[in-house]
């Protein structure tokens, strides 16, 4: 498996300790996840029906605040999975450092990719990927200026739910623009495995077919729906992460991390020695992230309640 936070079982068998002991800071997963409440047993029972699958679609239209066409698909892992089919293989750029899965998946279909580190050197390319934001926050303009110069161009918004102002759903639609959306990051159900994409007509009836009559589960469809229409609890939410971003980066001011980039669900530190800093948080039954090809880097993920807090300032400052 590629590099991906979220490997707690490895912690686990490297540090030892059940897995009900860590805090798990390795993704940007909220640990104070949307409370989904009971879902009626039609949603288990019966295959999902076109029109509940249409309400969760306006749903996440009106919570994206777009007019554009939208498959829900399965985490947008599965929509990156569709993307090398949706023209011939041709010259990939990905803005890196980012989700590795993207050079990954396009490699493997054919494609010549090529990692990039900035937004110029998207031009020319028949696919161009930039994720907004992924540590680094991208001017809007700047994006949409992209499209004339490539094929396609996709915008990977999976961290942008707390930070509605970046995104371009609003743009989607014209042609040659894809704009990913992860449900199960802010929301922190990333086991319901749920996303969408965004896009013109043409390029969502491609991909629904691709993806099957029945893309996303009934469980996924109903828990979906009610979250994305419970806007005040998405504005508290996004209120407070905006918060404890703050609360996290006055956490670890002692250990003279320097703070390099982030979103409101993760923070990105230069440590000077990013494996030793894991080792050191795996001791309290932490797990975080860190980045083989950048040995000083280390990510944190927000902690969830109070006792999460505690823990990790009790070895942030012994």
């Amino acid at each position: 498996m590629r590099e991906h936070g979220g490997n707690l079982d490895q912690a686990v068998q490297r540090f030892g300790g059940r897995m009900q002991d860590w805090i798990d800071l390795s993704t940007g997963i909220n640990r104070q996840p949307y409370p989904i409440g009971e879902i009626e047993p039609h949603f288990w029972n019966a295959l999902p029906s076109r029109s509940d699958l249409e309400s969760l679609h306006e749903a996440a239209r009106q919570a994206y605040a777009t007019k554009a066409p939208i498959l829900a698909m399965g985490g947008a892992q599965a929509a990156i999975q569709l993307l090398p089919r949706l023209a011939p293989c041709g010259r990939a750029r990905v803005l890196a450092p980012t989700y590795n899965e993207y050079a990954a998946v396009l490699s493997a279909a054919g494609w010549h990719v090529a990692e990039v580190a900035s937004l110029d050197a998207l031009a020319r390319a028949d696919l161009a990927v930039a994720v907004n934001p992924d540590g680094r926050r991208y001017d809007k303009a700047e994006l949409l200026a992209l499209l004339p110069c490539v094929g396609r161009l996709v915008i990977d918004e999976s961290f942008a739910d707390a930070t509605p102002e970046l995104s371009l759903a609003a743009e989607a639609g014209r042609p040659g623009l894809l704009i990913l959306r992860s449900f199960g990051k802010f929301y922190g159900l990333a086991g319901l495995r749920l996303g969408f994409v965004l896009g013109a007509e043409e390029d969502i009836a491609a991909l629904s077919a691709m993806a099957g009559p029945w893309p996303v589960s009934g469980a996924a469809i109903a828990v979906g729906w009610r979250a994305l229409r419970d806007r005040a609890w998405a504005r508290a939410t996004a209120a407070r992460l905006e918060a404890d971003c703050l609360r996290l980066d006055a956490a670890v001011k002692s250990q003279a991390w320097r703070l390099i980039g982030g979103t409101p669900l993760f923070r990105l530190y230069e440590t000077g020695d990013g494996r030793a800093a894991q080792a050191r948080l795996a001791g309290a039954r932490i797990w975080s992230r860190i980045f083989e090809q950048r040995p000083g880097w280390l990510r944190l993920g927000l902690p969830g309640d109070e006792s999460e807090w505690t823990r990790l300032a009790e070895v942030l400052s012994s």
